[in-house]
């Protein structure tokens, strides 16, 4: 470039102009620091600054805001403005960092934007959760056979849902007066609350639970109660969402069935049957106030008392006491109760005992254990869908007959025992007893125990393991009428047929031979009586309970026919004695109380069988559980044989061993039991209407064996027999379930079969002739009396005055005794108990209990 174009240096002065353009000079437009900028030589022309100007314009020109970009003036910007003015421009000092009145309302509608538009896109994502299980989880509900409530038991929580056309008004009002006044009316949140919790939480203060019964609601029913900040944002999102789209009942009657009142009680039903012994609906306003007061805290407000030095009975008292007080008064405030109601309560209100209220006492444990069984084995529930709860159960127990077979038998025990003053023989004497419908089997009644609440957990209605003694031998006829004997020729034969009644009589096997006791010699059969009867009818040795005639007869009929017969009327194959010995015929099975009061019903009704079931119905959330129809009928044996077995059955308890049962007063049936060693006593009988089997035996509940012990001497007498306390407890109970049901007589029984006596008898050879059976009024017996009897018999013993031997005929019971015994003689001492091979029979003195569901089967 040529010397005369270049720029002429600039001056070396400058003075004002220079020093304001200095001034003026953007920063970071210059060469200063931090720039990557080369400085000009010490000695060029830039490096010397202008001497003229004074300190004070250098020091103001440097304290006017320099133009930069998008400000006015600025060199950088051309005039463009910034979107937020702060610090803000064309203000110096510390008033440049206040910001304007535009800038905080910008702010504020910003931030509240932003929070709408986060709880919409939150409220818009979070859906209604499903109920967690715990909050589902409720009791199963066991209703007595007429609908009425018997208890609310059996699931993991103890909770009953109901609608809420069952919570009564007084409850809604207490519980919207004391909890959330506005609830009606609000959006299912307060948000002051909400705010209030957030900030406690988020600072490490107190927690806080949700203010509103919609957010309580959420709570309890969708989430858990830990209390951190997320789970109570997400409980307001639901809450808000809820109090949108749910109808309030719904919304009310979610907390009232979800919240915690004290007493393990979960929701408003369970706690009305928890403190009143009532249901909801039937809860008075003063109760509803005393229950919407535990909602502030059981453990503070229950009156039984918490967890914690502050919770004593005493002091919770006084805090529930005026907490309800307050309720009441707050409903009147808020105008949900006119001052003349809220007048009329001034007592706190009485709640039931503790114990009472787990409503598991007396007979109701075995009942709904039952019942229970009943129910899973029918539908297939297993055990953890049970313990979900949520079922509705109508059983077949009538109270009423419930209540008379326990009263029957607890006045029995209380005269008959004295445990203080016979504790060597009166302790661990048991009862048991079970009443059927003989046109269903349902089973209406049972007793099982003294009861839970006394500790008593084994259902001796249900127990398997007491041998029945001579109730089994109208079995071993039944056969023989069905499917006659090897001396009839195939056909059924009469009860009027002969066999030898001597005691110690040679018992032979099906092929005439006889049988070989342990020692190899003859078996001989023992009686209870020595006295030597001769032949006699088959009618008559049941009414005397003779046991070799029944010994001979099973071997003639043949053992697998008599269990055929068992198991036609209801006796599980499981509970018979699978020896096929003399003793088989005497008792050695052991069915429960149950099965034997459902197997005679198959006689009542003229040999029409109904299996036994403790169940009309079952409901799930209101909707029918199929399978609980009663079950179908059908034909055990021949209507002929039925009716023979009753009118023999009838002799019985006319003329037999079962006297006491004539005090019934009307047609009844039934047979005696007693086993060897007098280890276990029965009566089982039967009306046209009912049919009930009442045992009584003596065992260590709490021994690992369960093994059974003699009762002889129990209740200071020699020895206890089916006719004596057994048939007491049948008629006292009997009496009382059947009062105000028309008498009603048996079918009149047909001739049947023909006489096919034993061997040996005066007329050995079966006549095919129909010989009428002989009528249980004029049946001749050629026994003598009990005046000349070695030993007692299951009924015929004079009666002693005992308060319990309410039915007790000492004249009576003289003259019609025989002094032969149902003894069974099946223990490890007595050659009865021996198989033809040499093996021993069931020693009937260990108790197995049997699955509540099997015995149903």
């Amino acid at each position: 470039m040529s010397e005369h174009r270049r720029k002429p240096p600039q001056p070396q002065g400058g003075g004002r102009a220079a020093s304001r353009r200095a001034a003026q000079q953007h920063p970071g437009r210059g060469a200063g620091p931090g720039r990557d900028v080369p400085a000009a030589p010490p000695g060029g022309p830039y490096a010397e600054q202008s001497a003229h100007g004074s300190r004070a314009d250098a020091r103001r020109a440097a304290q006017r805001p320099a133009a930069g970009r998008g400000r006015p003036g600025g060199n950088g910007g051309g005039g463009r403005k910034r979107l937020i003015d702060y610090p803000r421009a064309g203000k110096a000092g510390w008033k440049r960092f206040v910001p304007s009145w535009k800038l905080v309302g910008g702010s504020v509608l910003g931030f509240f934007a932003v929070i709408i538009a986060g709880a919409g896109v939150g409220i818009a994502m979070v859906g209604t959760p499903d109920a967690n299980k715990a909050a589902k989880a409720q009791n199963n509900v066991f209703q007595w056979a007429d609908g009425s409530q018997m208890v609310a038991t059996g699931g993991s929580t103890n909770r009953q849902i109901i609608p809420i056309d069952q919570i009564p008004i007084s409850m809604r009002n207490a519980v919207i007066a004391a909890e959330n006044e506005s609830f009606e009316t609000d959006k299912g949140v307060d948000p002051m609350g909400i705010a209030r919790a957030v900030v406690n939480m988020a600072t490490g203060g107190s927690t806080q639970g949700g203010s509103t019964i919609t957010q309580q609601y959420v709570k309890n029913t969708y989430l858990d109660s830990e209390q951190t900040l997320k789970r109570k944002v997400t409980e307001l999102f639901i809450a808000i969402k809820l109090g949108a789209t749910e109808e309030k009942d719904k919304v009310l009657a979610g907390y009232l069935n979800t919240a915690y009142f004290g007493r393990d009680a979960y929701g408003i039903q369970a706690a009305a049957r928890a403190y009143f012994g009532k249901d909801a609906k039937d809860l008075n306003p003063s109760e509803s106030a005393f229950l919407a007061s535990l909602l502030k805290g059981p453990n503070l407000y229950n009156p039984d008392g918490g967890i914690g030095s502050a919770a004593t009975p005493e002091a919770n008292e006084k805090r529930a006491r005026a907490r309800w007080a307050w309720v009441l008064d707050r409903e009147v405030a808020v105008h949900r109760m006119e001052q003349s109601e809220r007048d009329k309560y001034k007592e706190f209100p009485a709640r039931v005992d503790l114990a009472q209220a787990s409503g598991m006492s007396g007979q109701t444990g075995y009942l709904v254990e039952v019942a229970k069984a009943y129910v899973m084995k029918t539908a297939d529930i297993p055990a953890e869908r049970m313990a979900l709860g949520g079922y509705t159960i109508r059983t077949t127990f009538q109270k009423p007959k419930v209540d008379a077979l326990s009263k029957a038998v607890e006045d029995t025990r209380n005269d008959f025992l004295d445990e203080k003053k016979r504790p060597e023989y009166d302790t661990f004497v048991q009862f048991g007893a079970a009443s059927v419908d003989v046109k269903t089997g349902a089973i209406v009644a049972l007793y099982g125990g003294p009861g839970w609440d006394h500790k008593y957990f084994a259902n001796n209605a249900n127990t398997s393991g007491v041998p029945v003694g001579s109730t089994w031998k109208p079995y071993v006829l039944a056969a023989a009428m069905e499917y006659g004997t090897q001396n009839s020729k195939g056909s059924g034969i009469s009860p009027n047929s002969k066999y030898n009644a001597n005691d110690l009589t040679v018992i032979n096997d099906r092929s005439g031979k006889p049988l070989l006791g342990p020692d190899g010699q003859p078996f001989k059969q023992k009686n209870e009586s020595e006295y030597p009867y001769g032949y006699v009818t088959l009618n008559e040795a049941m009414e005397k309970s003779i046991n070799v005639p029944f010994a001979q007869l099973v071997f003639d009929v043949g053992h697998s026919k008599v269990r055929q017969v068992a198991k036609s009327t209801g006796i599980l194959e499981e509970s018979m004695d699978e020896n096929n010995n003399a003793s088989f015929a005497l008792g050695t099975s052991t069915p429960s109380a149950i099965r034997m009061a459902d197997s005679y019903a198959t006689f009542a009704a003229s040999g029409t069988h109904h299996e036994p079931f403790s169940v009309l119905e079952v409901k799930k959330d209101g909707k029918d559980v199929p399978g609980f129809q009663a079950p179908k009928e059908s034909r055990a044996m021949d209507n002929s044989v039925a009716d023979n077995i009753t009118k023999v059955l009838r002799n019985v308890v006319e003329n037999g061993t079962g006297t006491k049962a004539k005090k019934l007063g009307r047609p009844a049936a039934g047979k005696t039991g007693t086993t060897d060693q007098n280890k276990s006593a029965w009566f089982v009988g039967y009306t046209p209407e009912l049919s009930t089997s009442v045992t009584l035996f003596r065992n260590d509940p709490n021994s690992k064996d369960k093994k059974l012990m003699s009762m002889n001497h129990v209740g200071g007498v020699d020895s206890i027999h089916g006719g004596d306390i057994p048939a007491v407890i049948w008629t006292e109970y009997m009496r009382e379930a059947l009062k105000g049901t028309p008498v009603k007589d048996f079918p009149e029984a047909e001739d049947i079969g023909v006489v096919a006596d034993a061997a040996g008898a005066p007329s050995p050879s079966p006549s095919v002739a129909v010989s009428p059976s002989v009528s249980p009024s004029t049946s001749v017996s050629p026994s003598p009396s009990t005046s000349v009897s070695p030993s007692p018999s299951e009924g015929g013993k004079p009666c002693k005055p005992k308060p319990w031997n309410l039915n007790c005929d000492p004249q009576t019971a003289a003259g019609t005794s025989s002094g032969a015994g149902g003894n069974t003689t099946g223990g490890s001492t007595d050659p009865a108990t021996t198989s033809p091979t040499g093996r021993p029979g069931r020693q009937g003195g260990t108790t197995t209990w049997g699955s509540i569901m099997g015995t149903q089967g």
